[in-house]
Order: C-alpha cells, then structure tokens, then sequence
C-alpha cells in the first residue's frame, strides 16, 4: 500500500496562482504609474530646473526655486493656507462627530435614508454649489432678506472670510461624516448604556467610548478635510474676492498668468511633503486619543 504526499509549499499550483494574482495586479499597477508616478517624477525635475523670463523652463539643475519660497510672501501665504485647511479640519470634524453620532444612534432601518440625505448634495458639481452660496449669501439672497424682516440692516456676505469657511464646510462635510459614522457603526449599544448605569455622563461617555473607539474614523475624517483644504483654490477666489488666496490659488497663479513653471512646481513638491506629514501626524492620531483618554 503506497501513499502519496503533496510537494511542499503547493508546487506548480501555487506558483500558477501567484503568477494569476500578479496578472491581474498588473493593470491598476500600470494606471498609477501613468496617472500618479510619471506625472509626479515630471513635477518633482522640474522644480528643480531654470526658468525663462518669458515663460516656460530652460532645463538645468538649480535649488533657486525652492529658496524662492522662503520669501515672507510665499512663506505668509503658505501658513494662511495650513490655518484655513486646520481650521476647515476643526470645523468639519466636530459638525462631523455629531452628525455621525447622530446618525449612528437612530434605528438601523433610518440610517440609509439618513446618509443619502448626506451625500446627496455632494453629487452636484463643486462650481454650482459655489454659486448656490453666492446666491444665498449675496446681497439680493435669502441671508439679507431674511436678516432685514428681522430688523437688522446687514451686508452682503460675499466677499467675506466667513463665506468662504462656511463653504468649505459644506463642500466637506460629507467627507468628514461618513468616516466617523463608519467606526460608530460598530460601537456596541450596550456600552453607552452600561456606561449611564454606571453614572458617566454624556461628556464621559464620549471620552471614555465613542472617541476612543472611533479613532480611526476621527483620523480618517481629519486627513480627508484637511489634505483637500490646501490645494482649494475656487472657493476663495469666489466667495473670499481673492483677497486671501490660499497656495492652490498661487500654484495655478505661478503656471498660467506668471508662466514661472518650475517655481509651480517647487510650490507643488512643497505642498505635497506637507500633505505626507499630515499623513504621518493623523497616523499617530488614535495612539494620541487613547492616552488622553486614560488621562
């Protein structure tokens, strides 16, 4: 009586798996390269190559460019764009808690017609709803009407610094909900009740449960509103009367009325290892949570 034993590690069968998997890993590795590599390395060379006086680049090596951005009015901007998308970031993540709390405590059957009404105004396209606010914020809209029935006398919104942070949390809101609402999802009921049984209050109950628990989501929501934020430059053109442009406003100033490509690249590389440090500080976000938490 023989017996017969599989080869070790799967043999020919795993290998012709692997080799499957890679098959058809291959087209999206192929799309990132084209859509995400390739145009960042072209970027990223030529941010270091010299630029013509009468538009375009002359090739080279220098750092110029990058010194360039030392300058106080490069380097203002720079900070005015971190503090709006911090602020943006801040904004959008406590409205964003409490929707997505609220959202996440109805019964399971509401919860869907719930987020749709979330999401719903995030279909329409991003230059309409920059309009709609003008419309609305502007000095024949709802806002004035509404404010002059109640007796005050007030102008018109547009242009104005409040406008533009009021869009930005309405462009992204949505973005901010659904990743809290995610981690909140798998919260378990009985824990927010254990915990009123036990006497914690409502504050207690969020610090020592809910924000603990949906730190992921909370880091998540921080990234998706705050990486965004930097690189607007619509809104505050629209809604801010260009008045406090933000750096994706100076990026598109530098490539097509300046036609100085290489310092818009330099400016470009220099939002995007901002954007990476983000990434490595919202990475460090729950870790942060959880000590505060058993502060």
């Amino acid at each position: 009586m023989s017996t017969s034993t599989a080869p070790a590690g799967g043999g020919p069968s795993r290998s012709r798996g692997s080799l499957v998997g890679y098959a058809l890993l291959l087209p999206a590795v192929v799309v990132i390269a084209l859509l995400v590599v390739l145009p960042l390395a072209v970027i990223a060379r030529q941010s270091f190559e010299l630029s013509d006086p009468l538009g375009g680049d002359l090739g080279g090596f220098t750092w110029a460019n990058y010194s360039k951005l030392a300058d106080p009015v490069y380097a203002k901007m720079m900070g005015y764009s971190l503090g709006m998308a911090a602020l943006n970031a801040a904004v959008c993540l406590v409205v964003g808690y409490a929707v997505a709390y609220w959202i996440s405590t109805r019964p399971v059957r509401r919860q869907p017609l719930l987020l749709m009404l979330v999401i719903v105004p995030f279909l329409t396209d991003f230059l309409v709803r920059t309009f709609a606010w003008i419309t609305l914020l502007g000095s024949g809209g709802p806002y004035v009407k509404i404010a002059r029935l109640l007796g005050f006398d007030p102008n018109s919104l547009v242009p104005s610094q409040l406008a533009v942070v009021m869009s930005l949390l309405y462009a992204f809101l949505p973005v901010a909900v659904f990743p809290i609402y995610a981690s909140m999802r798998g919260i378990d009921p009985a824990l927010r009740e254990a915990a009123a049984d036990l006497g914690a209050g409502s504050w207690q109950i969020h610090r020592r449960i809910f924000i603990p628990l949906s730190a992921s989501g909370i880091g998540s929501s921080v990234l998706l509103t705050f990486v965004p934020t930097v690189g607007v430059f619509v809104i505050p053109v629209l809604l801010g009367g260009g008045k406090h442009p933000l750096v994706g406003n100076l990026i598109v100033t530098l490539y097509t009325e300046f036609r100085n490509e290489p310092l818009g690249a330099a400016m470009s590389m220099v939002v995007l290892v901002l954007m990476l440090l983000s990434l490595a500080a919202v990475a460090g976000l729950p870790r942060l949570i959880t000590k505060w938490r058993n502060a």
